[in-house]
């Protein structure tokens, strides 16, 4: 599957920030499976910047990949903020990276909840200092959640760069 173009383009750009502020980045991604890491790797050159990306699909993933304690699932669902943070914060420590990212979420088209609907993606960004959540409902089929969660997912890498400068 051809990564949409959106994605590449924030990729590069991300890409390029990273490069110029001598960063690496770690990601650690649930319901894109990889798709930011793809991304980042169709682009020549990324080693430089990209350090490793996590796919923890499972809970236990989460847990034995990148140390999201068992019972923060337990607590507060695999898709959540508190999820999210600790993906993020792992995915940080158990790499050589600077820079995070976490994307964890409902696809679909199964396993929406009331409280947590179909398109409801849990996000964190972090570095050695900080570390930036939120929650979106995005709206459309498999594909569409998953392609607007790994554009979330880099602008708000992105916008974590731009906070560094101030």
């Amino acid at each position: 599957m051809p990564t949409d173009s959106v994605v590449h383009q924030l990729a590069i750009r991300a890409g390029n920030r990273l490069r110029d502020e001598r960063l690496m980045l770690t990601t650690a991604e649930s319901c894109t499976g990889g798709m930011v890491a793809t991304a980042i790797t169709d682009i020549s050159g990324s080693s430089g910047w990209f350090d490793r990306g996590f796919v923890t699909y499972s809970n236990q993933a989460k847990s034995e990949m990148i140390g999201v304690p068992a019972d923060l699932i337990d607590r507060h669902g695999a898709v959540s903020e508190p999820v999210a943070r600790a993906m993020a914060e792992g995915a940080l420590r158990n790499s050589r990276a600077q820079v995070a990212l976490s994307i964890t979420g409902v696809a679909g088209p199964g396993g929406g909840t009331e409280t947590k609907p179909v398109g409801m993606v849990s996000f964190a960004w972090c570095n050695r200092l900080h570390t930036n959540i939120e929650t979106i409902v995005f709206k459309g089929d498999r594909e569409q959640i998953r392609v607007q969660a790994a554009t979330h997912a880099l602008r708000g890498l992105l916008k974590l760069l731009d906070e560094r400068e101030r």
